[in-house]
């Protein structure tokens, strides 16, 4: 039985067919075997030891007794181990005999000449691990070619590619005699085709190129460079003049049409919300989101067509006057609350219309009759002071710091004024004014521009004119023939908004600093913008938005700003 044999006399022939007298044969010489004394140095189907020295035979010469016993231990072992390999042959197939001897070698071998056999790769191995990386590449280029197993007929038959019936290699051909050609073909023609489009072969595709140690400086900072992540291509930290970015986005008011007039429209200083108020005595907040804007919520004031609405500099508050009404509504957004001011002491204006907020939220200016200025603290509504100029006033506004207050007049003079003592600091003439339409300071406070009946902005350094009667504009913007009705930066001090109410398509975007308009904007064969009469930029001018007479808040998203 098979289970009766030890697992240690198990070995394995490997000639698949013995036959009878070989068989015969081994069985006899393994009985006649003489089997080599281990005292001589002899191992059994080895090579024989070298002989011990004779100081080692002196000191080994006296336990002659259990030598003895231990060879003849050893000879039976081998031939019991004998005896079971044959055993196991007879019953082995042909296919398993022939398998191990291609992998074990031949039947007679025992196992320590096996057992060498089996190191000699092991050692090569280790020979070949020493050898240098050139040599190393050496000999791959130099290995053996396999001959392959079998051919396939229809390989060597070469298949044609037809040309005629598509559209991309039609183009390819060179003549009409080739309406078909063969793969090898069709892929140098394709080869061509790609080399000359790139004007040449690239310089990833050539293939034998040898590394240079810049080359290697250069794979080291790749590596440095795909060991982190981010926006490697970003845009510069400066607009660039000439063309600007942008896209038409959907309508703020889309989701809440009118036909009314939009007199405000404001993005909020600290969420993604923008304001949308016109004639139809509504005040609507939209989510901005560039696709659909979904509405938050509408607030209706009866019989009041807002003429201005305007957010509070923290953005918890809304700010509301009419075209012909002194009420002023102030909405509150935690609380959602609406309240009229019906009354403020000290103010005998019979309609409050225009008004302005100061950048820090602590004033509230409001745009009077007879040329007054009316200061009120944004906080209580109540009236602090007051301020007159010559003339009627055109528009109003503060500076970044909110210290001073700019104030257009009808007779082509601007005022400053200071805040905290309500005295005039400056009176200036805009040069070429005739009649003030408005006015607009950047935010860095560096700029400060005025529009005129007679279409002409005048971009004046704001230093200039704290300190000069007659101080001269840096430029002077001609690019519009009607009266410039609106003003507005952008929080960069990057661009400058103006726009005429007076005439269709009449808006421009001017270029800080090189005092350039953008070329692509407005489209005009579009003819989608009209009359415009509100403007303004997101915080961080990523949005810009425009109102116009026919009840459409226009948006547009500025590529260049990554944020809202």
């Amino acid at each position: 039985m098979r289970s009766a044999i030890p697992r240690e006399g198990l070995r394995f022939f490997s000639n698949p067919k013995m036959p009878p007298e070989r068989r015969r044969r081994v069985r006899q010489d393994s009985k006649t075997q003489v089997r080599p004394d281990r005292r001589a140095g002899a191992r059994w189907g080895g090579p024989p030891r070298k002989a011990a020295s004779s100081c080692q035979q002196k000191s080994l010469a006296w336990p002659r007794a259990a030598p003895a016993a231990i060879s003849v231990e050893e000879e039976e072992e081998n031939r019991l181990r004998l005896r079971n390999r044959l055993m196991l042959e007879e019953d082995k197939p042909a296919a398993e005999r022939c398998l191990e001897e291609l992998v074990f070698g031949d039947v007679e071998d025992d196992e320590d000449a096996l057992l060498r056999r089996l190191r000699v790769p092991l050692v090569q191995v280790q020979e070949d691990s020493d050898d240098s990386e050139v040599e190393k590449e050496a000999k791959d280029n130099f290995l053996p070619q396999k001959k392959p197993v079998w051919l396939d007929e229809e390989d060597e038959d070469e298949e044609m590619v037809d040309m005629m019936n598509n559209r991309f290699r039609k183009d390819m051909m060179k003549n009409a005699s080739e309406n078909q050609l063969s793969k090898d073909e069709l892929q140098k023609r394709l080869k061509e085709e790609f080399q000359h489009a790139m004007g040449g072969v690239p310089a990833w595709a050539e293939a034998n190129k040898w590394k240079t140690p810049s080359d290697d400086e250069s794979e080291e900072e790749e590596d440095d460079l795909l060991q982190r992540t981010g926006n490697f291509i970003s845009t510069s930290t400066s607009l660039p003049k000439g063309i600007l970015k942008m896209k038409n986005c959907q309508h703020a008011n889309a989701e809440r049409p009118t036909t009314a007039r939009i007199s405000s429209v404001q993005f909020h200083p600290r969420a993604q919300v923008v304001m949308v108020a016109g004639l139809d005595n509504a005040v609507s907040l939209f989510q901005v989101d560039g696709k659909t804007n979904p509405k938050i919520q509408s607030i209706y004031l009866e019989k009041f067509p807002i003429f201005k609405a305007c957010f509070s500099a923290n953005g918890e508050e809304v700010l509301a006057t009419s075209t012909h009404s002194k009420i002023l509504y102030v909405y509150d957004m935690l609380a959602g609350k609406l309240i009229p001011v019906h009354q403020v002491r000290g103010l005998k204006e019979k309609i409050v219309r225009s008004f302005e907020i100061s950048p820090d939220g602590s004033f509230l200016l409001i745009n009077g009759v007879a040329g007054y200025l009316h200061l009120l603290s944004m906080k209580t509504k109540e009236l602090i002071g007051s301020m007159k100029i010559n003339g009627r006033i055109a528009a109003s506004t503060f500076s970044s710091d909110s210290k001073k207050v700019y104030a257009s007049s009808g007779d082509g003079e601007v005022y400053v004024w200071d805040v905290n003592s309500r005295k005039c600091l400056n009176r200036f003439v805009d040069e070429g004014s005739l009649y003030g339409l408005s006015i607009a300071t950047s935010r860095n406070g560096q700029y400060v521009a005025c529009g005129s009946n007679c279409g002409v902005v005048n971009i004046y350094n704001q230093d200039s004119c704290l300190q000069e009667t007659n101080p001269k504009p840096i430029k002077a913007i001609m690019n519009l023939v009607t009266g410039v009705t609106s003003l507005t930066f952008n929080p960069t001090t990057e661009i400058l908004a103006i726009a005429s109410a007076n005439m269709k398509e009449a808006v421009r975007l001017v270029h800080l600093p090189s005092f350039t308009v953008f070329s692509n904007f407005p489209v005009v064969k579009k003819k989608n913008i009209s009359l415009i009469h509100t403007m303004d930029f997101s915080p961080r001018s990523g949005y810009f938005a425009l109102g116009n007479e026919k009840g459409k808040a226009l948006m547009y998203r500025l590529h260049h700003y990554s944020d809202f």
